[in-house]
């Protein structure tokens, strides 16, 4: 697929997201951000077709749960992911029990230390994940 062609399916399901999200309510790319462990803004540029930054496939099934998509929501935007994506769409694992959980966690007063801090924390957590997955099979 040429650049212009990914770019443009990008757009499509983006813009498939977006619609989903202004759909539900306030507060909701907050959540995302939490539920990904990464800031706001990182939110509006993987969910915002104005910007062409592909969202990763990774984040699909968190995107999925936490803005509750509708089966048809998830059939229309999972086939324009793969449009724009071929070969790249995971298994989102929708028999997947998942939990929130909240942490009190020192205020380092410095937005990338607490970022910092944020990611090294969802990154321990899906190794964790990992390990416990792996020593299942």
């Amino acid at each position: 697929m040429a650049r212009e062609d990914t770019e443009d399916a990008i757009i499509v399901y983006k813009s498939i997201l977006a619609q989903i999200i202004d759909n539900r309510p306030s507060g909701t790319r907050q959540r995302l951000a939490t539920a990904l462990g990464k800031h706001r803004s990182f939110v509006t540029q993987i969910t915002s077709p104005t910007y062409a930054t592909p969202l990763p496939a990774r984040h699909l099934a968190t995107i999925v749960r936490v803005c509750h998509f509708s089966a048809a929501e998830e059939e229309r935007f999972l086939e324009a992911y793969q449009a724009a994506h071929p070969g790249k769409l995971p298994d989102l694992g929708h028999s997947e029990k998942l939990r929130h959980l909240s942490l009190m966690v020192p205020d380092f007063g410095d937005d990338r230390k607490n970022r910092l801090l944020e990611e090294a924390i969802s990154d321990l957590v899906q190794k964790i994940v990992a390990i416990s997955e792996a020593s299942e099979q």
